[in-house]
């Protein structure tokens, strides 16, 4: 089987980002001239998946508006001649790709957000991405990365990086023994935020995963864990006591975008990036030296 649907879970409040995000979803924050979302349906669509899963809240119609056809705005733009403008707002989904929305009714943690989505995925593999975390894997995605091993595997896989051990209590960690040299390893163990002095490592889960549909049954079977939520580190915990689960140390640098500074960072370093104000930005920058 291969990977064809990925699950958004994008019903979160985004409190870090107050008051941007009090009628504003997160995940619509821009870097420069695109949302976050679309940053990862774009990574997931190059990845060959086309069904997109997003798990969302009552106050995030402005996810659905923005992957919806707005016929008036494309009417316009046509009249005045504008077709590159045109051309841009028709790509932000392409037509054989598929947007399925799922509400999540109460704000119970990522574990209970893939739940939601148990429905839609049935009894397929299926990608978990996190907005949140903008990955730039260069030619080859992240997802694309975890696609391709996956079919190759056949099981259940985690992206991870090491972060500074100081910070583990912010992250799901691995145990695991040995790292190859394409950054796979087989994991003994995940742990929830744990406190540095008892980190099993500081490979740290972040933003990506690909899952097989068992995990449906061990979130079932989740109580709620850290922050009183269900937890989808605890089901993973439980599915690796029946499946092989693997770390992935991906190619790509991530921006965590959910932290103001993050968020600043890729902002500055996909502006310079950018093929319409790439060098004039570069040129600002360098004149604020002085």
């Amino acid at each position: 089987m291969i990977v064809k649907k990925a699950v958004f879970p994008v019903a979160g409040l985004g409190t870090r980002f107050l008051p941007a995000t009090k009628a504003n979803p997160k995940e619509m924050l821009p870097i420069v001239d695109k949302p976050l979302i679309q940053y990862a349906a774009e990574e997931a669509v190059a990845a060959g998946i086309d069904e997109l899963i997003f798990v969302t809240s009552n106050s995030k119609r402005a996810i659905e508006d923005h992957f919806d056809k707005n016929y008036e705005l494309e009417t316009e733009l046509e009249l005045r001649g504008k077709k590159h403008l045109l051309d841009l707002v028709r790509r932000v989904v392409p037509a054989h790709v598929d947007c399925i929305y799922v509400r999540q009714p109460e704000a119970l943690g990522l574990g209970h957000a893939v739940l939601c989505a148990k429905k839609v995925v049935g009894n397929d593999p299926f990608a978990v991405i996190l907005a949140d975390d903008l990955i730039d894997g260069g030619i080859s995605g992240c997802v694309k990365q975890m696609v391709e091993l996956y079919e190759e595997r056949k099981c259940s896989i985690l992206g991870v990086e090491t972060v500074d051990p100081k910070e583990t209590d912010k992250y799901g960690v691995v145990k695991y023994a040995t790292l190859d040299a394409s950054g796979v390893t087989q994991i003994d163990g995940i742990v929830e935020k744990p406190a540095p002095e008892v980190a099993p490592s500081n490979l740290a889960v972040v933003g990506r995963y690909i899952l097989t549909p068992e995990i449906f049954h061990f979130l079932e079977n989740t109580h709620r864990g850290a922050g009183g939520e269900i937890q989808l580190t605890d089901a993973i915990a439980m599915l690796l006591r029946e499946q092989t689960v693997l770390a992935y140390q991906f190619q790509g640098k991530r921006y965590d975008c959910g932290s103001k500074l993050g968020y600043l960072m890729a902002t500055v370093e996909y502006a310079l990036k950018h093929h319409e104000v790439g060098e004039p930005f570069k040129q600002y920058l360098e004149s604020l030296r002085g």
